[in-house]
């Protein structure tokens, strides 16, 4: 059995045992993943970019950053019992591999204040010349997280969600895990554009909206 934290995962090792797909770019697909504000989250929202397009964000470490855009924006997009957390454990044991570690943020259900099920994962990228590519750790976490919902509903063909950010800038990738009883699952990656916290946040709470009300919404219909 193979065993791997989420940082030490490259692509060499993630091609080793997942098929890895990954798609180009197509912002009309992440246009249909959004999701209208009403008028209190755009107040919200409105006070929350006030203080950061007064900043300079790039030169603040990354606690700040984590704690004054990030997760306050996670916070933004709650929605029923879908809440925002950080510093989230996630184990995964597939086949021929296990995974482990733990995302530094996520959108996920809870029952009675205890972490259920995440729908999406987020890590936040530390900055600095040796810093590794963030997608490959990023895909970990989203195959652990893909592996907590399978165990959960069995559905042959998981969708999961995360996301990276590099000071306020958001990446979203959107994947689907096919085969996860196999020897080697498919993974299918779809990343989005980059979006700046500072100018664009009103397309990231939309986006995030859009996830939490997707699996609120498969929720109620299972």
């Amino acid at each position: 059995m193979l065993r791997f934290t989420f940082s030490e995962l490259s692509e060499e090792t993630l091609n080793s045992i997942v098929k890895l797909r990954e798609r180009e770019v197509v912002p009309e697909k992440w246009i249909q993943r959004m999701m209208a504000l009403n008028d209190e989250e755009q107040e919200r929202l409105k006070f929350l970019t006030s203080y950061l397009r007064n900043r300079q964000t790039h030169l603040m470490n990354e606690a700040t950053i984590w704690s004054r855009a990030i997760y306050p924006l996670l916070m933004l997009a709650e929605r029923g019992n879908i809440q925002a957390w950080a510093g989230v454990p996630l184990k995964a044991q597939y086949p021929r591999f296990e995974l482990e570690g733990e995302a530094d943020g996520a959108l996920a259900s809870s029952v009675s204040g205890r972490i259920k099920v995440p729908y999406l994962v987020v890590l936040e990228v530390k900055r600095g010349i040796d810093a590794p590519n963030p997608q490959f750790q990023l895909y970990g976490e989203m195959l652990a997280a893909a592996w907590l919902n399978w165990r959960g509903n069995h559905q042959t063909a998981q969708e999961i969600f995360g996301c990276y950010t590099i000071s306020d800038s958001w990446t979203f990738v959107h994947g689907t895990v096919e085969g996860l009883e196999s020897d080697k699952p498919v993974f299918t990656a779809e990343l989005s554009a980059e979006y700046a916290e500072r100018f664009e946040a009103e397309t990231i709470l939309q986006i995030l909206k859009f996830i939490a009300a997707k699996y609120i919404n498969e929720s109620i219909s299972t």
